[in-house]
């Protein structure tokens, strides 16, 4: 079926997405370049990115780095370019990324998790 939408209008999402709430931490350098770090939980993740709320003000193409957890406590670190930033409730913002490096330690975590989220639900 043809359609007319035109190419931003497309849907680019073709990789594997879970509803999870996974706790990270976010990290990046502000304007005048100093560095913070906020606790927060993802919306989702998938096998490419994720998405989660931030107080910290990020623009579209910033680099973030993100820290997790596998569930058998294998730290993960990985960096990220925001590709969506949306207002989100009390001054927050909801913020979609893309993983940049190292995608097979964020593929990792996510198989981990999606393992682990399974065997809950056999139990």
């Amino acid at each position: 079926m043809a359609t007319n939408m035109s190419p931003q209008f497309e849907e680019k999402r073709f990789a594997l997405r879970m509803a999870l709430r996974l706790p990270i931490v976010v990290s990046g350098r502000a304007d005048d370049g100093a560095a913070w770090s906020e606790p927060t939980e993802t919306d989702d993740i998938s096998t490419t990115g994720t998405l989660f709320h931030l107080n910290q003000k990020v623009q579209t193409g910033e680099n973030l780095y993100l820290r997790s957890h596998r569930p058998d406590g294998v730290p993960v670190e990985v960096k990220a370019r925001v590709v969506r930033v949306a207002p989100a409730v009390h001054g927050t913002s909801r913020v979609g990324v893309e993983i940049v490096e190292s995608k097979e330690n964020w593929l990792r975590l996510f198989v981990a998790w999606v393992a682990d989220d399974q065997g809950e639900e056999e139990s």
